[in-house]
């Protein structure tokens, strides 16, 4: 099931965020690309500069982030990078330890009949996990 732009807006509307065309510009942005993004990369976006500054942009981010449309990945230490949270979509993701680049996980999760299990014995609802590696990337090794 994939994600439309108007499904993300009635999210952030539910979420408690104002309905912007910053807002709508980054989601957008967050849709289209292929694997988490950096503030920086954001902030060079052609349609997204165009609309909004880097603190703007950030601030976003953040209030995306609390209502759970989008998850902050990476080190502390490194630049954040930032996925959209989609229902029905899942994505585990390895981590370099060494340069901070993130790249997602092409493979079966390992962990989705646990999940199912744990819903069962314990009756939680919206259960969901995260999966990150860390490691050495093969540029750093």
């Amino acid at each position: 099931m994939s994600a439309d732009l108007g499904e993300l807006v009635d999210r952030c509307r539910a979420g408690g965020l104002r309905r912007t065309k910053a807002l709508e510009v980054l989601l957008g942005t967050l849709l289209k690309a292929d694997r988490p993004v950096t503030l920086a990369k954001l902030e060079k976006s052609r349609p997204l500069a165009s609309q909004c500054d880097k603190a703007t942009i950030y601030r976003l981010l953040h209030r995306l982030t609390d209502a759970g449309i989008v998850r902050r990945l990476g080190l502390h230490e490194r630049a954040a990078y930032f996925a959209l949270v989609l229902p029905g979509q899942h994505r585990d993701y390895l981590i370099c330890t060494e340069c901070g680049t993130i790249a997602p996980i092409d493979a079966p999760c390992p962990v989705h009949e646990l999940e199912e299990e744990i819903r069962q014995d314990t009756g939680y609802r919206n259960l969901y996990h995260e999966l990150e590696f860390f490691g050495t990337c093969p540029k750093c090794a």
